[in-house]
């Protein structure tokens, strides 16, 4: 479903993501893990387009898209929840999602003459998107804040409402870079069952950063490590984890 090859950026002398080759196929969650600084969060942003390579590529079930600019990737199937929430701040969350669904309607061809939209066909449809849009926010337990500004809502429930944007949009590609941070205790299990549900779906290729091991232990079929911007170690959880390797560049653990 999505592939990298030798994937490169480079800032000034420093390498930060250094020929970094992987594979990852649906139905799968891969956790990318590593040390403060080890390159995770600029990886996501080269496979989504907010950063252009040095060299090297990224495909997208079979397509070459490195050339590609961050919406175009997003159109064609990349969906990127970020660290930091990205929302409308002063719409409805409501409204949040129901332009997510009305977003991924026009990707898939149904617009009006120059490009833009169908505005009696908007209409129509608007009914079918908000139906839509509630059914998510039911998914995500927001529903009950449906009217509230995005603005308003505490931290955890922002998270969640990106959760909600990005299932709206329905991508092949689901990443996620720390999802659970900043939430409280009783917030985290809501967004680990969504993950879960998604990765359930066996045609959908799910990325995950995360820093806490229980939730990468729970969730990943597969782990791969960054350490200084190479990719040191790939493979099941157990192994990847009891590895010397990790154990040093993550852990700090010297054998």
């Amino acid at each position: 479903m999505l592939e990298t090859r030798d994937l490169t950026i480079r800032f000034g002398g420093h390498v930060a993501v250094d020929a970094v080759t992987c594979c990852f196929m649906p139905g799968s969650l891969t956790a990318i893990v590593g040390p403060n600084g080890a390159g995770k969060t600029t990886y996501f942003n080269l496979i989504s387009g907010q950063l252009r390579a040095s060299q090297g590529q990224v495909w997208l079930a079979g397509r070459d898209i490195s050339a590609l600019s961050a919406p175009l990737r997003t159109r064609l199937g990349l969906g990127r929840a970020f660290q930091l929430t990205q929302l409308f701040a002063n719409l409805s969350v409501l409204e949040n999602v129901r332009l997510a669904i009305q977003a991924r309607e026009a990707g898939r061809g149904r617009a009006g003459p120059f490009g833009g939209l169908d505005f009696w066909r908007v209409w129509l449809d608007r009914s079918q998107w908000l139906a839509e849009a509630r059914s998510v926010l039911a998914q995500v337990r927001l529903i009950d804040r449906a009217e509230a500004s995005a603005s308003s809502l505490p931290h955890g429930d922002q998270r969640k409402l990106e959760v909600a944007l990005l299932m709206a949009l329905d991508p092949l590609v689901y990443m996620f870079d720390e999802p659970t941070a900043g939430m409280g205790v009783d917030e985290v299990p809501v967004v680990l069952d969504l993950i879960r549900a998604l990765k359930a779906r066996r045609d959908r290729t799910v990325l995950l950063v995360e820093h806490k091991m229980d939730v990468v232990r729970e969730l990943a079929d597969r782990i791969i490590v960054l350490h200084n911007g190479q990719l040191v170690a790939d493979g099941e959880p157990a192994a990847v984890i009891a590895s010397a390797v990790v154990q040093q560049a993550y852990l700090g653990v010297v054998a």
